[in-house]
């Protein structure tokens, strides 16, 4: 093969590895761009894709209470173990458990006639004194004239006199042991010291029971009103101090242990006078009315305790608000439709409202879906949100408000 012709091959086959570097560099750029593109997209970036919908909602301003909530357990107002007061025979049992009592309610009957017959003996012995009594004074009388006479000597009045004041002070002793006896026949009619609710009964009909036994016939709770206690954290206890809780008043309210629902409204009664150095938590107690009987001694319920209501305060809703290393914020769309990222600082969390101190102002547009899209300065599309990601309605200031308080547990 002539030279000629070898370098002629050597060239095509140069000439073809440029053609194909070049044509493979081309579509690998082509290739990248529509990554870059598909990228940028998924980034909600502004471009082929288009604006990245979003669900906006109006920075608001209303009245928007501020709560304390702490762990409480229902105590009962009052608690009686109902026991005799006489030794005997339990004769009747005139309640059901789990009855409703007022107090002087007859509950139980026992045998009444060993007191009733010590209850006649006392009666006689004090008629027996009575006429012997009758004949001292008598005889007294009659002494008196003879002394007078001196027809008898001055020993024989006083015998007189002594025995007729002996049998007065007779007669009064069998007053007293008359009343003794009569007591401790009302005794054997055991009736409820206090309005309350019965327990299981403890003992049965038949059976002897006395006045020292420790478990006693039935436990009487009074349910309405009741008590709950609940512990605060010390740092507390300056603001309850300063809208007046030392003097009670304040409203509280027991939910349920899912913060669901509210059981019942009541009023602070009593802020405890020391601080357990343990726990750091100060206890406080409030009393219920408990109408309904939703609170039962020994539950453990969420108390909250409303401190004050803050007026015109600028609220959102609680989806609105977004978390990152710097701390919470929102975003804020602008007139042109795009978003900032605004800090924002929450006081505190009810339901699907929060309660911004610093950040946003009334009238204002935020995003309250959407937001995992964005990035400052983005554009936004604005759409109505499915029946599923709207919020419920809550009304602020009612019972069934749930409301955490910033730096509260």
């Amino acid at each position: 093969m002539s030279k000629r012709l070898i370098l002629g091959i050597i060239g095509a086959l140069v000439l073809l590895i440029a053609w194909w570097g070049f044509h493979h560099r081309e579509s690998s750029d082509q290739s990248g761009s529509t990554r870059a593109a598909g990228a940028s997209a998924r980034r909600g970036g502004f471009g082929a894709a288009g604006p990245v919908p979003v669900v906006a909602g109006t920075v608001e301003q209303k009245d928007m209470p501020i709560y304390l909530d702490g762990l409480g357990t229902v105590q009962a107002f009052n608690t009686v173990t109902v026991h005799s007061r006489v030794d005997g025979q339990l004769e009747q049992v005139l309640f059901s458990e789990g009855q409703n009592v007022k107090a002087g309610d007859l509950l139980a009957v026992v045998d009444p006639r060993p007191f009733q017959a010590a209850l006649d003996q006392a009666v006689a012995k004090k008629a027996q004194d009575e006429a012997q009594l009758a004949n001292a004074k008598v005889v007294l009388e009659r002494n008196t004239d003879l002394l007078k006479k001196k027809v008898i000597a001055a020993q024989d009045f006083d015998a007189s006199k002594y025995s007729a004041d002996s049998l007065q002070a007779a007669v009064q002793a069998d007053q007293a042991a008359i009343e003794n006896a009569r007591t401790q026949l009302d005794y054997t009619q055991i009736k409820s010291p206090i309005e309350g609710r019965t327990g299981v009964r403890l003992v049965d009909v038949g059976n002897i029971i006395h006045a020292s036994d420790q478990t006693g016939m039935v436990v009487i709770t009074q349910m309405h009103p009741i008590s709950v206690v609940f512990t605060l954290p010390e740092q507390n206890l300056q603001e309850i101090l300063n809208q007046g809780g030392a003097n009670g008043g304040l409203k509280v309210l027991a939910l349920d242990r899912g913060n669901t629902g509210t059981l019942d409204e009541g009023t602070l009664a009593v802020v405890d006078n020391e601080i357990d150095p343990a726990t750091g938590t100060v206890k406080l107690k409030a009393t219920f009315p408990n109408d309904e009987l939703k609170l039962w001694p020994g539950k453990f319920v969420n108390a909250r305790l409303i401190l004050t209501t803050r007026k015109d305060a600028t609220v959102i809703s609680s989806s609105v608000v977004q978390r990152g290393p710097q701390g919470t914020y929102a975003y804020l769309i602008k007139p042109d439709k795009t978003v900032e990222m605004r800090p924002i600082k929450v006081a505190q969390t009810e339901g699907n409202l929060a309660l911004v101190d610093e950040g946003l102002k009334p009238g204002e547009q935020v995003v309250v879906d959407g937001q995992y899209k964005l990035q400052p300065g983005v554009h936004v599309e604005l759409t109505t949100p499915q029946p599923s990601q709207q919020p419920r309605p809550v009304h602020v200031g009612h019972s069934t408000q749930k409301m955490v308080r910033s730096g509260t547990p």
